[in-house]
């Protein structure tokens, strides 16, 4: 359940649909980019709220444990099916809930000036862009994967140039994406890093790549065994963006989200949040390679 109503400065806020994630052979587990990111923040001792939207069939607060929520009604809730295979994912959409815009946020909610990341990510177009601009000088981190995906009427999820890049790419302190959102297009990634402080691409198996002052620095991931990637690059961002609020040090948030990501796709759905252990295994390693 969530803690009780009353005013509170959070330190992690994040915004964006909980999903329903359709398993094969029948049953959903909740998914989105909220669940995944807001559960990394709180198992890395951040207090945190979400804003989203959800249906009947999905009680943002039973999932969300320790969150604060505020969820917008919807008909129903935004439903993905994801098939893997040897070709990678193929995504359908079949259900959508109600956009998300800045007037969503509970008055009686602060974002930590000192500590508290706004972490704006979309995962079907949900999130107004005006949201970089609804926080004054508070952190932004983005995963825009929401907002570069299309979909046709049998609810195929394609990649799509992503509307409205440049206002939210301006404002945004930190941008992480995965390099299937581009299709691994370089010159579009390169496009990307050009117009943001900060961009990360999550790369799977091969870690990832960071943009900054105009250089590219390239982390490899440690080697698991692969369970499960759902969710895999919203717990990395969340540990990305965390830490580096924290720190300051973009290197050492590149280095720590990779060693959280990594453990993550060992076990399936939202039991891939990091543990106390790996958070202080991950801490060390950090630590070890010199910051």
């Amino acid at each position: 359940m969530s803690p009780p109503v009353s005013s509170v400065e959070l330190d992690y806020l994040v915004i964006g649909h909980m999903t329903r994630d359709l398993i094969q052979g029948g049953g959903f587990t909740a998914g989105g980019t909220v669940s995944y990111a807001a559960c990394t923040a709180r198992a890395l001792g951040c207090r945190v709220g979400v804003i989203t939207s959800t249906g009947p069939e999905l009680d943002p607060t039973q999932v969300l444990d320790g969150v604060y929520v505020t969820s917008s009604p919807a008909a129903a809730t935004t439903t993905f099916e994801n098939i893997y295979s040897s070709e990678g994912r193929r995504q359908l959409l079949h259900s959508v809930a109600h956009p998300l815009t800045p007037e969503l946020l509970p008055s009686h909610w602060s974002v930590s000036q000192t500590q508290g990341v706004v972490h704006i990510g979309p995962v079907a177009r949900e999130c107004a862009a005006s949201f970089v601009h609804a926080f004054g000088d508070a952190f932004i981190g983005v995963t825009p994967q929401g907002w570069m995906r299309q979909w046709d009427s049998t609810g195929y999820v394609r990649p799509s140039q992503w509307e409205g890049s440049e206002v939210v790419l301006a404002r945004a302190d930190a941008v992480v994406l995965s390099e299937e959102d581009v299709q691994g297009d370089h010159r579009t990634i390169a496009h990307l890093a050009a117009q943001t402080r900060l961009l990360v691409v999550t790369r799977g198996a091969a870690g990832c790549s960071l943009y900054l002052n105009g250089r590219v620095h390239h982390f490899p991931a440690l080697p698991v065994r692969e369970v499960d990637p759902t969710g895999a690059g919203d717990v990395f961002a969340a540990a990305f963006f965390v830490t580096l609020r924290r720190h300051g040090d973009p290197y050492m948030a590149a280095r720590f989200a990779n060693c959280i990501a990594a453990h993550s796709v060992t076990r399936a759905g939202l039991e891939s949040i990091p543990t106390p252990d790996e958070v202080i295994y991950c801490q060390h390693l950090v630590k070890g390679a010199g910051g």
